[in-house]
């Protein structure tokens, strides 16, 4: 069975930076898109950034230019570096795997597309 583990949540003030991690299990991330997708009290979860197998990268407008993406197929990890964070930005985030390869990086692609999530870890972010 398949795992992905999310981690480095916490509570941070506006502002500030923080680094999700998603460790996954039994396989590699080498040749599967990925994706991190955040969920907020209320609202429908969203994409927030993907990366192909390629290593191509999309992200969310609302997230450009303060999140980044990026993998370590040595250690089967992928990240979420998240700076300039807002009180927006509070949410439970979500890694997802694709071992399809259908979402080929696109932040947009539909979610049921793939099949392997995470448990979530929680951002909060004060004013």
């Amino acid at each position: 069975q398949v795992q992905l583990v999310e981690s480095g949540g916490g509570s941070v003030q506006a502002g500030g930076s923080l680094r999700l991690s998603c460790a996954a299990s039994r396989y590699t991330y080498s040749s599967f898109c990925m994706g991190w997708f955040r969920q907020a009290p209320g609202k429908e979860r969203e994409g927030v950034a993907a990366i192909d197998s390629d290593g191509s990268t999309s992200y969310a407008d609302s997230v450009k230019g303060r999140f980044t993406i990026s993998k370590d197929n040595a250690k089967n990890t992928l990240y979420l570096q998240m700076n300039s964070l807002k009180p927006e930005d509070t949410a439970m985030y979500y890694c997802a795997s694709d071992s399809g390869g259908q979402t080929t990086g696109w932040v947009l692609a539909p979610q049921h597309l793939y099949n392997y999530w995470g448990q979530g870890t929680q951002v909060t972010v004060s004013s």
